[in-house]
């Protein structure tokens, strides 16, 4: 490996740098809110403002909605294909362009509107509502626009299962989870809805209305097992024969009322919400009701409503973006008791998860600690975010540094106690690893478990190698050889939470600059050539979500803020450590990175570069762009006399 060591022959103006980054703290500390917290919109598809519209519908509640808001921002989302797209530029998804066809029309547009007809033949162009996905299928038949029959069965017993039992409901991801329980309830008595306007959908079956088959596709291997058993499932339904069916749906509706948080919400995301409001709706409750009303009024507070447009955010994001907002203006040169930085730090403080939520199940030894993604998620914090936050509150000093440090240790403590029997960590829960359950029928979105990645793990190590934390036993090592068994062949990290080798990859290179540089030179040095080598023209990277379907697109993309920034600071960090830098390539990334600042000192980027679910879930976090590039800028600012 051959690294650059002499001085590039790209120059950087570190007048321009410095004023660039006075100019971006500005602006970061413009944007905070006066309780102390940063929280930009976190923007997705146009599927869960479509399925809000259909949960008033089914309620009768849709005239609280501002519709024509609603219909405006859905038709300007549509592209010019006719199609709406799970992620910037992607041409257009089947199953989220019948999901926002179906919202206009129970916003009563007339199927002979130029927009729904531009949007009938690309849905029909990738074969109709039949190749839609299991879930756009289901908000279907709740209006009678699919057949039920095509809906994968889920047998309500399994709220009853032990939790030591080979499978239960604890071997789902915390999200699979949430959203799963109520639709035991949902499933199970199959219901269709009477709407105002009444409408079917049979326009949209490529194959016509009358040759439709409701039957689950085959995989042509042992997975198939499940569509017999699906068989079976429906029959015993059908028949009265599903054993404990009143004792399962009562049991669902507890665990459901159990689990919803103070705020109203279930899970801190969408789907869940939604699904167990359908849930209740399907078990009769008044909409009177507190549990529904605080429900509706959770959804209303993910929503957003400006001047013409309404649309609803599948999640909120106050936590994440407090901590990575502390850390780039600590890390760009704001002084640690900065007003702004020690009122965010007491928020994060104030935001810490003392109870034990679901992650216990399975950890019968670790004590609560951690920080959640949201304002409020009892049950689920998380070690991305808990990571984060540990790095962010080392990084600011407050009024009282005991309460912060006895947090920190305390979250420390908790996080140690979920580690994976793999050496890595998880984003929720601890050994939720069983791959079969993805194969079910019902999570076709491949989504349903939540096993160790390189990412989170990345994010541990980097938090206890740069806050000089330590943890029990060689729980180092064993994430660190975990991580040597995850590296590509290339040298590049996949990125489960983040688009995504480039993610990765600066990830753990960040973690393993500040917890073992001297052992992992070689895995370092492979690293560092694949962010090089996938370096744009103009001095940026960037890597399109297309990659997770085919990694030959790894690295590949326009360049983008936030992905550029990444790639620097996975150089930046490994060149402190190793003492050699890759100058040139990150000059031109800095270069980059000025050239594209505007003038109130933010960036600008239309790409997707958070992930949800690889393939089928992506995220534009709007402060992704503002934060990250800040960081960058500030640790080259640091470094650049050394290069």
């Amino acid at each position: 490996m051959q690294i650059q060591k002499s001085v590039s022959s790209v120059e950087i103006n570190l007048f321009n740098l410095s004023q660039a980054i006075l100019s971006s703290q500005d602006y970061l500390l413009s944007q905070q809110y006066p309780d102390g917290y940063w929280c930009g919109e976190l923007e997705s598809n146009v599927t869960l403002t479509a399925e809000t519209v259909l949960l008033h519908k089914i309620w009768g509640t849709d005239t609280i909605l501002p519709l024509h808001k609603v219909e405006t921002y859905l038709r300007r989302q549509q592209n010019e294909q006719g199609g709406w797209e799970l992620f910037y530029s992607d041409g257009g998804e089947i199953s989220t362009s019948v999901e926002a066809y179906m919202a206009l029309r129970l916003l009563g547009v007339s199927q002979e509107d130029p927009a729904l007809i531009r949007a009938k033949d690309f849905i029909l162009s990738k074969g109709g509502i039949s190749k839609t996905r299991i879930f756009t299928k289901f908000h279907l038949a709740l209006i009678g626009c699919y057949d039920w029959r095509g809906i994968p069965s889920i047998p309500p017993w399994i709220i009853l299962f032990p939790n030591n039992f080979f499978f239960n409901i604890y071997e789902m991801s915390s999200w699979a989870r949430e959203s799963t329980v109520p639709l035991l309830i949902v499933f199970n008595e199959k219901p269709v809805f009477q709407i105002d306007p009444v409408f079917t959908l049979d326009e949209l079956y490529a194959e016509g209305i009358t040759s439709v088959k409701y039957i689950l596709p085959s995989n042509k291997n042992w997975s198939d097992i499940f569509l017999i058993l699906d068989k079976i499932f429906k029959w015993s339904r059908k028949n009265n024969l599903v054993p404990f069916y009143k004792k399962s749906i009562q049991a669902s509706e507890q665990w459901i009322l159990n689990h919803q948080q103070e705020s109203g919400d279930w899970g801190g995301i969408m789907p869940p919400m939604i699904n167990s409001l359908i849930a209740f709706r399907v078990l009769n409750y008044d909409v009177a009701d507190p549990c529904v009303q605080r429900g509706f009024e959770a959804i209303d507070r993910f929503s957003i409503e400006d001047e013409k447009t309404y649309r609803v955010q599948a999640c909120v994001s106050p936590v994440w973006d407090t901590g990575w907002a502390l850390r780039s203006l600590v890390e760009s040169g704001l002084k640690p008791d900065h007003q702004g930085l020690v009122k965010g730090g007491e928020w994060l403080l104030n935001q810490q998860v003392l109870d034990y939520g679901d992650w216990a199940i399975k950890n019968h030894k670790g004590k609560p600690g951690g920080w959640s993604f949201e304002f409020t998620n009892r049950f689920y914090p998380d070690l991305d975010d808990s990571g984060v936050i540990v790095m962010a509150l080392h990084g600011v000093k407050l009024p009282d540094e005991n309460r912060k440090q006895a947090a920190i240790n305390r979250c420390v403590e908790w996080m140690a106690t979920m580690q994976c029997k793999p050496g890595g960590w998880a984003a929720f829960d601890v050994n939720n690893d069983k791959n079969w359950i993805n194969e079910i029928p019902y999570g076709d979105l491949k989504a349903m478990i939540d096993p160790n990645t390189a990412d989170i793990t990345a994010r541990v190590l980097e938090m206890l190698g740069s806050c000089g934390l330590e943890i029990d036993g060689d729980r180092v090592q064993k994430a660190l050889t975990y991580l040597d068994k995850e590296q590509e062949a290339d040298g590049s990290w996949f990125g489960r939470w983040g688009v995504n080798y480039i993610y990765g990859t600066s990830g753990v290179l960040s973690a393993l600059a500040v917890i073992a540089a001297d052992t992992h030179k070689p895995q370092m040095e492979k690293a560092i050539n694949w962010l090089v080598s996938c370096q744009n023209t103009d001095g940026g990277w960037g890597e399109t979500c297309w990659s997770y379907d085919d990694p030959s697109l790894k690295g590949i993309g326009v360049s983008t803020a936030s992905q550029t920034a990444w790639a620097l600071i996975g150089l930046l960090d490994t060149g402190k450590a190793l003492g050699t830098f890759a100058t040139d390539a990150i000059k031109r990334g800095i270069n980059y990175l000025l050239a594209s600042q505007t003038i109130e000192g933010t960036w600008e980027e239309a790409e997707f570069t958070g992930t949800g679910f690889p393939c089928h879930f992506y995220i534009r976090y709007h402060l992704y762009c503002h934060y990250f590039p800040l960081m960058a800028l500030g640790r080259y600012y640091k470094l650049s006399s050394q290069m």
